[in-house]
């Protein structure tokens, strides 16, 4: 990673300076997090994920409330219970909270899968929209600005095409 970022500061250096010398060089750059956002299906998609979490989160909940009611009946009967009555009550709980740490498991890969599945069309979208404002602006390279990745961009080279790429997805 630190050798990709040592690449693309030496590339940026260069053409800087080729820049200077010439002034063909330009490029364009944007907050592609703001550029997501302002997709409209983005907003959509969103409400969609909250949806599919919500569902998760209550079957969750009711299978925890199921754990612990037969657990607390568990504590109520142990002292009761003949050894292996115990035994099997003990497993059954064991298996009922393995369970439930697999599905929660499965929840958390069924959501992240769901993101991205429904995401793909979104950045797949922005992308175009991205390469075409570039070629139609005459852009080398557009960069992305989120992380403070850029804090500084010589406005003489660099075009902000943020509000062009938000209309054109629009």
């Amino acid at each position: 990673m630190k050798r990709l970022a040592s690449v693309v500061i030496a590339l940026c250096v260069f053409l800087s300076l080729s820049a200077q010398e010439n002034n063909t060089f330009r490029f364009g750059y944007l907050s592609y997090e703001q550029a997501l956002k302002s997709v409209p299906q983005y907003a959509i998609m969103k409400k969609q994920l909250a949806d599919l979490e919500a569902q998760y989160q209550a079957e969750t909940k009711r299978v925890e409330d199921e754990f612990n009611r037969k657990y607390e009946e568990f504590l109520e009967g142990q002292r009761e219970f003949p050894k292996t009555i115990l035994q099997k009550r003990q497993i059954e709980l064991q298996e009922l909270m393995e369970k439930n740490i697999a599905f929660k498991e499965e929840c958390r890969k069924q959501l992240a899968s769901a993101e991205e599945e429904m995401t793909a069309p979104i950045k797949t979208s922005l992308a175009e929209a991205i390469a075409r404002i570039a070629k139609e602006r005459g852009l080398a390279l557009v960069v992305n600005t989120d992380s403070d990745a850029c804090p500084f961009i010589d406005p003489e080279i660099g075009e902000d095409i943020n509000t062009l790429v938000q209309d054109a997805l629009k």
